[in-house]
Order: structure tokens, then C-alpha cells, then sequence
């Protein structure tokens, strides 16, 4: 496993691997992995004869309030995590060495971010879809992994790949869980330890929606009722959304029916934690 930092050392690298004509998986993550990270990675190394991941926290995709700073980050962890998962190569640019000087040129998405997480955060998927854009460039993948956690990132992504044309394959990873059903996900670590027994109700809301519909219930209404309910009743959390829309371009529906997502969307004292689970009916 080798560690860049500079495109050029990137750019080098890369191009002994394409003149062998190895097949490239990429990851990119913004750092302090975990075993949901390790999951795409080990995916990618399954699919590919070389795995690419790369760790860079994004400022462009972080609003003025946001985490940017208080953003864990870990080096050795993340170099232990993908030395174990198979990674071939680390690229983990500074900043400046993404943006070298204020940037001339972004990209901005118009579909599947008024609804979500996209809804309370102007602007921070044009900030994922410009760093990918020259991610997708610099690395030239053959696969890009992605996690559903996210999944409305994973609907934009999977739109950026579409609108300009990458000759990339997009392939989506079902979430990671904990035992208890929470999701894996970087932030937890803020959770005390009263918030992280009670965040388990996020899945356990999500798992009555998807058996209620599975029973029958077709009214959007009455799914997005239950899905508050539970999460009120047995957590201190404030939520912030519960939405069910069509997937993946998240439109809004009223009658549930084809492939949607329930997602939710809960605030912790120090953590805001999403989950969602799709369903095709």
C-alpha cells in the first residue's frame, strides 16, 4: 500500500496501473473509517484489481455552521483500516492541493437535493459533486463505491455519473449496521451513552414502516405518522425529517407505489444522525 498526496504522485502512479490494464475500484471517504467504509473497500477489492481510496475532508460541501472543524480525523487509524481491507493506494491531498486557489468552476445540482438532507444544507451536495467531479478525473475509475447510508448522495452521485457522461460504474453498498441495528457512521462517537441506546429506534422505526407496507398501507401519511411516533415515544431526539419519496429522484408521492426510500433525519445533543431503508412495492 502506497500513500500520495500530490496529484502529480497520484497521476504517476495511476498511469503504470492503466498501462497494465488493471481495473481501478475507487472509495472516496472523508477519513476516521470505519467498518462501513471497510465494507466498500472490501467490495471494491472483490470487483477490481486495484483498489484507489481517497481521504479529504471536503470544505466546499460544509455550511458555515457545520462540523468542518470538530471533523474526526485519524491518519494511523485510517491507514490501519485500509492496510487491512486490501487498499493499493491512499490519496489524501490537502486542501490546497485540491483547491489551489478559490475555485473558478463548480458544480451545481438542481434535482434530488430539495428534499432530505439537501433541504436544510444549501449548497452541500454542489460541494460533493465538485470534489467528485475532479476525484472522477484525477483517478479515472472503473467502479465508484458508495454507501446507502446516504442515500440521497447516492442519488446525485448516481445523476452526476448520468449528466456527464463518466464511464464509471456506480455501485451502491447496503448499509453497514451495528448489532443493534444502528447505523455505522462517523458521528456516533459524539452520542453519550443515554443517545447511542436510544438512536437504535431509528432502524426500529424504519423496520414498522417497511412491515406495515409490506402488510398493505399505501398512505404516505400514515407511514411518515408511525415513523415519528415511534422515534418520539422512545428517544429524547428532535427529528428533523421523516420523508418518503420516490428512488432514486426523491419526487414526493402520496400513494406509496414502485421503488421509494423512508428516510429520517434525528438530532442528538451532539449529533445529527440520518438512516433510511428502500423498498420497491
Amino acid at each position: 500500500m502506497i500513500v500520495v498526496q500530490t496529484k502529480k504522485d497520484l497521476k504517476e502512479k495511476l498511469t503504470i496501473i492503466k498501462k497494465n490494464q488493471q481495473t481501478i475500484g475507487f472509495v472516496p471517504t472523508m477519513g476516521f473509517l470505519h467498518e462501513g467504509h471497510v465494507k466498500l473497500l472490501e467490495e471494491a477489492k472483490k470487483e477490481n484489481d486495484i483498489v484507489v481510496l481517497s481521504i479529504f475532508v471536503n470544505p466546499l460541501q460544509f455550511g458555515p455552521n457545520e462540523d468542518l472543524d470538530s471533523y474526526p480525523r485519524d491518519v494511523e487509524r485510517d491507514e490501519k483500516f485500509a492496510k487491512l481491507a486490501g487498499v493499493d493506494v491512499i490519496f489524501r491531498p490537502q486542501v490546497e492541493e485540491m483547491y489551489p486557489v478559490e475555485p473558478s468552476y463548480t458544480v451545481l445540482v438542481h434535482n434530488r437535493v430539495d428534499v432530505l438532507c439537501g433541504k436544510s444544507r444549501k449548497g452541500h451536495f454542489d460541494g460533493v459533486a465538485t470534489v467528485l467531479t475532479k476525484l472522477f478525473n484525477l483517478v479515472q475509475p472503473n467502479r465508484a463505491y458508495f454507501g446507502m447510508k446516504d442515500a440521497q448522495q447516492v442519488a446525485v452521485i448516481e445523476g452526476l455519473i448520468e449528466e456527464f457522461h463518466f464511464p464509471i460504474e456506480l455501485v451502491s453498498v447496503p448499509t453497514v449496521r451495528e448489532e443493534d441495528g444502528l447505523a455505522k457512521s462517523s458521528r456516533n462517537v459524539y452520542l453519550s451513552e443515554d443517545e447511542r441506546q436510544q438512536a437504535i429506534v431509528l432502524f426500529k422505526s424504519l423496520s414498522k414502516a417497511k412491515e406495515t407496507i409490506l402488510n398493505g398501507e399505501r398512505n404516505k401519511q400514515s407511514v411518515v405518522d408511525l415513523v415519528r411516533k415511534t422515534i418520539e415515544s422512545e428517544s429524547s431526539g428532535v427529528i428533523d425529517y421523516v420523508e418518503v419519496l420516490s428512488y432514486p429522484h426523491l419526487k414526493e408521492i402520496e400513494v406509496i407505489s414502485g421503488k421509494i426510500i423512508i428516510a429520517v433525519a434525528v438530532k442528538f445533543t451532539n449529533a445529527r444522525l440520518i438512516d433510511n431503508i428502500t423498498i420497491e412495492v
